[in-house]
């Protein structure tokens, strides 16, 4: 018998994507580090409005989405993504 994939239209969250191993949401520790800068650098574009980010409570957490949408925007044009003009189109 052929294995199944799991159904359904995500994860819950915080939890790996079943599907493809990956993650749905970053904390700011773990962005910082995958982008090489330091955490209060993050914290401040966030404050600043110049990064997404979604609060809970105390904790801000990022899309991992964001990144990949990014990074597909700027292999896209062949630009620089300017995270504070981010989503594309809004003023």
């Amino acid at each position: 018998m052929a294995p199944t994939e799991p159904t359904g239209s995500g994860s819950p969250l915080g939890q790996p994507d079943l599907r493809t191993g990956e993650r749905r949401w970053l904390s700011v520790a773990e962005l910082a580090q995958e982008l090489g800068m330091s955490q209060m650098t993050l914290y401040r574009a966030i404050a600043a409005g110049e990064f997404p980010a979604v609060r809970i409570g105390r904790r801000l957490v990022v899309p991992a989405r964001v990144l990949e949408d990014m990074a597909a925007e700027a292999l896209a044009t062949g630009t620089t993504v300017d995270t504070a003009d981010w989503p594309r189109g809004v003023a």
